[in-house]
């Protein structure tokens, strides 16, 4: 009872009452500081940049995910946390068995309500523009059944007796037809393959009248040579055909 009757005491005083509001304004001075360090760390966490994936060109509606990688549809960037869209990729191996629901236009950010699951099977959706699917018919040597694999990068070679098709002695040739071919299909009997339409000529007349080879591709960081021709004279003496 006099511990209490002396704070009573204190508090009543003007001493007293001057201490208990430096401590109250102590008090809200610090959560006044908690608020503002927080509020800053929200701040910043809303304008700290992420990345996302945004359309570089105009996507049409209908273009399958794996050719928006391909043409170069897409670039990569970074915005502020605030303005990013719900549902916003940042990886383009989410456009993988995708298909553009609706035009996306330059700039637009893309997003998992701008693309649905592509149809299984359907070729015409790996296609555009000047874009055409071939099968050709190969055996499991020349084909490398069982290896390649659909979305597999290939060159296409044929070899065939010249001398049969010119009238002339010059004998059996191969050449690299084609570099970097995308595979859309493989089975034990046939690759389907995406050219463009003038590859495509040339491809039919080569399986028609020639023999296919298929050789794989590395998945990155592939080079290339000059294709040319291979004969007798060229391979055993590494001389001009």
């Amino acid at each position: 009872m006099e511990s209490i009757a002396r704070n009573r005491k204190i508090f009543s005083t003007r001493g007293g009452t001057l201490a208990i509001g430096l401590l109250a304004a102590g008090v809200a001075a610090l959560l006044l500081l908690v608020y503002l360090n927080r509020y800053r760390h929200n701040l910043s966490q809303q304008t700290a940049p992420v990345g996302v994936l945004v359309a570089k060109s105009l996507i049409p509606k209908g273009t399958p995910g794996s050719l928006i990688g391909t043409k170069v549809l897409y670039q990569a960037t970074s915005i502020p946390r605030d303005q990013l869209k719900e549902g916003a990729l940042s990886d383009p191996a989410a456009l993988q068995g995708q298909v553009a629901l609706a035009d996306i236009y330059p700039g637009q950010q893309l997003t998992t309500t701008s693309f649905g699951a592509l149809a299984a099977g359907e070729l015409a959706d790996d296609l555009t523009e000047y874009d055409r699917a071939v099968a050709v018919p190969v055996d499991a040597t020349h084909g490398l059944v069982g290896t390649i694999r659909p979305g597999n990068h290939v060159d296409i070679l044929v070899g065939f007796n010249a001398g049969a098709q010119t009238g002339a002695p010059v004998g059996s040739i191969i050449k690299t037809l084609l570099q970097n071919i995308v595979v859309l299909q493989a089975t034990n009997a046939s690759l389907t393959f995406r050219v463009n339409d003038r590859q495509a000529n040339r491809l039919a007349w080569a399986s028609d009248n020639g023999k296919i080879w298929v050789t794989l591709r590395p998945q990155a960081g592939a080079r290339q040579t000059v294709p040319r021709i291979e004969s007798l004279n060229s391979v055993f003496t590494g001389g001009p055909r």
